[in-house]
Order: structure tokens, then C-alpha cells, then sequence
């Protein structure tokens, strides 16, 4: 449900209170704390580096108090206008020492740095934790930090404590406990899956079900293994917006949405997708409810009220919902018997848990171990912190590979930060966590831009294939396997049009056949592979036992021709790109290929 660029996602800063302990930590004998003392000011004219708002500066008009928060939570995010932003500090420092770093466990979107007006480095990724070098930059006396923060659609701001550390403890902080420990195990079937996103408003006209039905044979072909259906129960009618009100809206957890079917239909669903040798899950929306929900009838208490008594919204945006509250042991108890009935009764295999971190993370580990007792299911949390994975959930939301995709495409970072946000999760989630890897979905095609118009028709497929090859669990949203252009409207009926025919069904046949074909691909080990054209051109191998994949892409509206790649270990090996069938020798420990605009390869040995 979330539109982050309204609402911003927790990500990776969390487990943040060991973090802060961390940093106060390494930094006890350096001066001064960084997380106090700073100002910002709205800059709509983009004019503050033309007015050298970077320099020393002082914080007259316009420039008002701000506390950076120990964490970020979006209960108490408000509202703010889009566009620049500046943060800005004052701060002293007694003879500096040579090897500090500036550290940031966490900004969103395009963040500018500057120490003393120079620019020491910008944001990388999404919400990556961020460190820059500060030698010779530093004075001995006072000192000028900036942060310019270029907002596309407001909300975005610092959210996480900012340090001067020693750089030789840079690993130390920037390494999460949780990342020592071990995800939950997951079931084989979760492990290897392949998601593929439904919304049954814009699949089908009517009978959705029942047209999802005579449809799963091209979805099995397209190599699809779990079917994630969005939310099906009763849309609320009371303050919905749009026409037909968001599916997110939930009127009743009993019932089926009449746009779709019945439950008669739903089951035979749930029976021809087993049939089928495939699992399916749905959406759980239960951080909040409709407003003529009948819980809130029934069981206001369960809900959160503002001081006058007043039950109320998540957030200032979300006017449709009602937001619950988990501090009711009968709503935990509600809720737990609803999921059971769903996968006990019903038959499907698990959940897709809408905005999971606003739900407290205890209930989501009773409501596991409860469904864990009826038989093997797959959670996928719309969330990103990595405590999910320790209890209750198999999967959460790899926003991270979303967002560097975006920067690439756009020109503001190189490819190579894929490897970067990568290295990072090592450090940051349990060992053994799976992502959900996507190029979009529901929230990303509504309202930033289905990803044929945000990457190019070329651009798209190298993401298709680039998802399907990296580690973690990858997701198809439905109409991409024909190129749909349209922006799935959550409020109202936009039709796929399923008559397109522009090769995208057959180039996910082909890169899952491929995928299946090669376990390493599914489950092996990733290492970055350095290329001659670092710049333009991504290359990576999956390892898994004796098996080995290489796969390469070409971030360029322009040809590479002889590109280098190197292959350590590998010499005297032929190479044959699995999705042209072409061949490649190893020469000298390096791979020497050629590809189009937008090009890539699935490479693997052949003797």
C-alpha cells in the first residue's frame, strides 16, 4: 500500500538503537556530537549553492531549528512541501585527527554533502549508510556541515544519527548484530520461488477468478511458481477514494470483493493453482480497516484514538483507513484466528503482510509460529527491517535495488552500486535472508511510472533479466510480460490490454527457463566481476558448488564492443551465452564479449 514517495519506507536503519550505541561508542573521545545544534530551511528556487549556502553561514531567516531522531518512524512524519531541502550544523573540533570519516547510517533519496563548502559525497542506493572521508577538510576551531536533500515528492529528511568516526571503525559500526545471526529457515518451494503479482481489478474486467483460472497454464509457462494475489475482501465504502476505492481498504477479513467473485470461485482458484504444482498467498492489510469495517462497531477500543477520542488515520494521507491498535490482546487474537481460517479452511499458502513494520513485530512472531503448526507457508513482509527475518517472515522488500535502478538509469550513479547496496545487506540482515528483487509493482507502477516508460523498452528487459539473476526471490507484476504502459490505478478500473504483442512474454519465458535451468541462479553465491568499462557495464557470477553462471549487462544506450571481463580461475573454458546460444573463450583469466544498447548474457561454462 505504501506510495513512498508520499511516505517514505523504514529501511536498514534499523536495529538502530545497537547502531547509535555503536557510534556514541568509537566516538567517546571525539568532539562534538553531530546530532544536535542543526537548522534547515526550504530551498524551492534550488538557489541555496548560487547563494553558497554550503559555507559558514549564519541561521538568520528562514532557517529554523531541527532534531535529527535517534530512529525514523513514519507516526510521527509530517507532511512538508517537495523540492530542496538544507540541513546544516556548526561545530568545533581540537586539533582533528587525520583519519576521520563522516558516517550517516541512513537518508533518503539524493543527498548532497558538504564540509567547510566542499562537497564531500552524495547518496548512493536507497537509504544506504553512508561514510565519507574528511582529511583535509577539517580545521582545528569551528567547522561548517550541509546536507542539500533534493526531495521529488516530499517527506524525505535525515533520519538516523550523523557521527565523526575513525575510519578504521567504519566496519564495526556499520555492521548490525542481527547480521551475525540466522534468518528463519524457509521451505524449498520459497527458496526457489518466482512471485508474480496480481491485481485482479486490472487482470480481468470480471470473473477475475475464475479468468485467473484460464490463465494459469501461460503463467506456469512464464515460469511464474507462487501467485500473490492482491487484496480480495470487500472494499470499504465510506471516505474510499476515487471510484472504487483502494483494495487496501478492507471492509470485512471474511469476505471476497464481489468485483472478483465469490468464495466458491476464490476456492476453485486456490485448487486449480495446486493442481497447477504452483502455491499462492494474498494480501493481509491489518494495520488498519476500512472505516465502515464492523470492528470498529463492535470493537473501537481496538483502534487509535487522538485526544479528543477520536479514532483515527495511519497518517495525514491514508483519510480511507482507520489505523489499529496492537496493545489489544482481542485484536491480536481477532487477527490470528482470521489468518488461520484463510490457510487452514481456504487452503492458501501464506500472506503478503501490507506495511508489516506498523505492525508490532511479536504479533508477527506468534501469528508465525501459529501457521508453522498447519503446514509450510511463505511471508513476505512489505518492510525491510532485518529482524523480520529472524521469526516471522521469509521475505522482505528490496526497495535498495529499486531505488540505485532509478539513479542508473538517470545517469547519477554507475552500475556498480548494485554491488554496493548488496555488500551492504551482508552487513546489515541474517545470513541466509532472501529480498524480494523487483523492477516494480503495484505501489511503483501506480505512482511513480510502469517500468517500460521509467527504464525504456530496452532498459526494461535488461531489468527482467537483471532481477531474475541476482540474488533473492524475484517478482513479476502483472502486465509486464506484455509491456503494459499503464499506470494500474488502485482507485479506479484500468484494463491490461493482454493483445500486445511486443516479444516481452516470450523474453520471460526464455530468462525462467533459463533461471530454472540453473540452480546456481537460484541459490549460489555472488561475487561482483570487475569489467574494462566499470562505468557502463555490470558483471556478476552465481556460484554454486561446481556451477557457475556469468552474467552481464550493459547499463549504455550505446554498443560496448570488447569488453573485458575478468574471470579468475576459469581459464581454457568456453563460455556460451545462454540466451543467444553464442560462445566465448576464456583467454588470460578474462572474457572478451560485445553487446548491444541495453545488451546482456547469462553465460555459462561448456567444455
Amino acid at each position: 500500500m505504501i506510495h513512498r514517495f508520499i511516505l517514505p519506507v523504514i529501511i536498514l536503519c534499523l536495529n538502530v538503537h545497537a547502531l547509535y550505541a555503536m557510534e556514541n561508542k568509537m566516538q567517546k573521545d571525539i568532539e562534538p556530537n553531530l546530532n544536535d545544534g542543526w537548522y534547515s530551511k526550504n530551498d524551492p528556487a534550488n538557489a541555496g549553492l548560487d547563494e553558497a549556502w554550503q559555507n559558514a553561514i549564519n541561521f538568520g531567516e528562514g532557517w529554523k531549528e531541527y532534531k535529527i531522531p535517534d530512529y525514523w518512524t513514519r507516526h510521527s512524519i509530517r507532511r512538508e512541501a517537495s523540492g530542496v531541502t538544507w540541513y546544516a550544523k556548526k561545530f568545533s573540533i581540537d586539533n582533528p585527527e587525520e583519519d576521520l570519516a563522516l558516517y550517516v547510517s541512513g537518508i533518503d533519496d539524493e543527498a548532497f554533502f558538504y564540509l567547510n563548502g566542499q562537497e564531500v559525497g552524495k547518496t548512493v542506493g536507497y537509504s544506504e549508510d553512508l561514510s565519507f572521508d574528511t582529511r583535509g577538510l577539517l580545521k582545528n576551531g569551528e567547522n561548517f556541515l550541509a546536507v542539500r536533500l533534493n526531495r521529488p515528492a516530499g517527506m524525505e529528511k535525515i533520519y538516523t544519527p550523523v557521527s565523526l568516526v575513525r575510519r578504521e571503525d567504519l566496519s564495526k559500526i556499520s555492521r548490525l548484530d542481527v547480521s551475525k545471526e540466522y534468518a528463519r529457515p524457509s521451505a524449498e518451494w520459497v527458496k526457489d520461488a518466482v512471485i508474480y503479482e496480481l491485481y485482479p481489478r486490472s487482470f480481468s474486467k470480471g470473473e477475475s477468478f475464475l479468468s485467473i483460472i484460464r490463465k494459469i497454464p501461460e503463467l506456469k509457462k512464464l515460469g511464474v511458481t507462487v501467485l500473490w494475489v492482491m487484496p480480495i475482501n470487500p472494499i470499504g465504502k465510506l471516505h474510499r477514494k476515487g471510484t472504487l476505492g483502494s483494495p487496501y481498504s478492507i471492509q470485512n477479513y471474511y469476505k471476497i470483493n464481489p468485483e472478483y467473485g465469490t468464495l466458491a470461485d476464490f476456492e476453485k482458484l486456490v485448487k486449480a493453482v495446486h493442481h497447477a504444482g504452483m502455491h499462492i498467498i494474498i494480501d493481509l492489510v491489518i494495520n488498519h480497516t476500512a472505516w465502515d469495517n464492523p470492528l470498529i462497531k463492535e470493537h473501537p477500543d481496538w483502534y487509535k484514538h487522538d485526544s479528543t477520542g477520536k479514532i483515527i488515520a495511519p497518517n495525514p494521507d491514508w483519510t480511507d483507513v482507520a489505523q489499529l491498535d496492537y496493545s489489544h490482546k482481542g485484536l491480536r487474537q481477532y487477527m490470528i484466528k482470521m489468518m488461520k481460517y484463510w490457510v487452514k479452511d481456504v487452503g492458501i499458502d501464506g500472506f503478503r503482510c501490507d506495511v508489516a513494520e506498523l505492525v508490532p513485530l511479536d504479533f508477527w512472531d506468534e501469528a508465525r509460529a501459529v501457521l508453522d503448526s498447519i503446514k509450510p507457508v511463505m511471508m513476505l513482509a512489505e518492510g525491510a527491517k532485518p529482524d523480520l527475518h529472524l521469526k516471522a517472515f521469509d521475505l522482505t522488500y528490496s526497495w535498495n535495488i529499486y531505488d540505485v535502478l532509478g539513479k542508473i538509469f538517470n545517469g547519477r550513479t554507475p552500475p556498480s552500486a548494485i554491488d554496493s547496496v548488496l555488500e551492504r545487506e551482508s552487513r546489515t540482515y541474517p545470513k541466509g535472508a532472501l529480498r524480494l528483487r523487483f523492477n516494480t509493482n503495484h505501489d511503483e507502477n501506480a505512482f511513480d511510472a510502469p517500468s517500460i516508460e521509467r527504464y525504456g523498452p530496452g532498459g526494461d528487459s535488461l531489468t527482467i533479466a537483471l532481477i531474475a539473476t541476482l540474488p533473492g526471490v524475484p517478482l513479476i507484476y502483472n502486465g509486464d510480460e506484455v509491456g503494459n504502459a499503464k499506470r494500474l490505478s488502485l482507485f479506479e478500473q484500468v484494463p491490461i490490454d493482454w493483445n500486445e504483442r511486443n516479444g516481452f512474454r516470450e523474453l520471460y519465458e526464455k530468462i525462467y527457463d533459463i533461471r530454472k535451468a540453473h540452480p546456481e541462479l537460484e541459490r549460489g553465491n555472488y561475487k561482483m566481476l570487475p569489467t574494462s568499462d566499470e562505468r557502463n557495464v555490470f558483471a556478476f557470477e552465481r556460484k554454486l558448488g561446481d556451477r557457475i553462471a556469468v552474467c552481464v549487462f550493459n547499463f549504455s544506450k550505446l554498443e560496448k564492443k570488447n569488453i573485458k571481463i575478468s574471470v579468475s580461475g576459469l581459464n581454457n573454458l568456453n563460455f556460451i551465452d545462454d540466451v543467444t546460444g553464442e560462445r566465448f573463450p576464456v583467454k588470460s583469466g578474462k572474457l572478451e564479449i560485445s553487446l548491444r544498447e541495453y545488451g546482456f548474457m547469462i553465460l555459462s561454462p561448456k567444455k
